[in-house]
């Protein structure tokens, strides 16, 4: 990869190897201290979690298969979540070319959540409370968000600032496949694969090339990061 080349961290989703068992998402929940709100709070529409599992159905009776498809925020190059932001909490960051999300500038308006059109953001209802010994489940690297706040997956970017750091430090380039998000490590199925899309050679960037590679509604013209493999052959694994 060249040395000028932009970092552009992406992600790759084979819906053919995903089975929706949700260990990505318990996973990203873990890693991002998100608290779990419980089945009643859940019932009037306040989940936390980052990720979500959608599922759909191919074929006609009796041929019917059941497919998965986890929606994380799809970091959009022209992200419509941005300009609407009154206090520009949210912003595109030119270093890791990713969404990300400044909490403690963030006055709750949701006007983001509003016009996300991948309905990737969650509002925090709650003041979250771990009782010891639960508090030592929380990952230091990750703050802990206060109620009325905006929240969304950042591709982990505690574990790409980290990564690129210790990369530094050695003096050599961040090597394909170092830098794993919490989700992307705990798939049993290796069904996502990160990466540095700048970079031809990784295997993030070979996948996106796929005849299979698509994009969540691609038509809007927001440069998603996040492709998806379409059902079909795994050859191109």
């Amino acid at each position: 990869m060249s040395e000028t080349a932009q970092e552009k961290w992406g992600m790759v989703i084979d819906l053919d190897r995903c089975n929706g068992c949700q260990a990505c998402v318990t996973a990203c929940s873990l890693e991002n201290n998100v608290g779990f709100v419980g089945e009643e709070s859940a019932a009037y529409g306040r989940g936390m979690h980052w990720i979500r599992i959608q599922r759909y159905w191919e074929g006609e009776y009796p041929n019917i298969t059941a497919r998965f498809r986890p929606v994380m925020c799809q970091q959009c190059g022209h992200a419509p979540c941005e300009p609407v932001c009154p206090v520009f909490a949210t912003y595109h960051s030119e270093a890791e070319q990713i969404n990300v999300q400044v909490y403690n500038r963030c006055i709750g308006t949701r006007y983001c959540a509003n016009n996300c059109p991948y309905v990737a953001r969650t509002f925090n209802w709650f003041d979250w409370e771990w009782p010891e010994p639960l508090n030592e489940q929380l990952n230091p690297d990750v703050t802990v968000r206060r109620r009325g706040i905006m929240e969304k997956c950042t591709f982990c970017i505690q574990r790409i600032r980290k990564g690129e750091e210790d990369a530094e430090a050695e003096g050599r380039e961040v090597a394909d496949g170092e830098i794993q998000p919490a989700c992307a490590q705990a798939c049993p199925a290796d069904a996502i694969v990160f990466g540095n899309l700048a970079d031809p050679e990784s295997r993030v960037s070979r996948l996106a090339r796929s005849a299979r590679a698509e994009k969540l509604l691609e038509e809007l013209g927001t440069e998603t990061k996040v492709i998806y493999l379409k059902g079909g052959s795994s050859r191109d694994r």
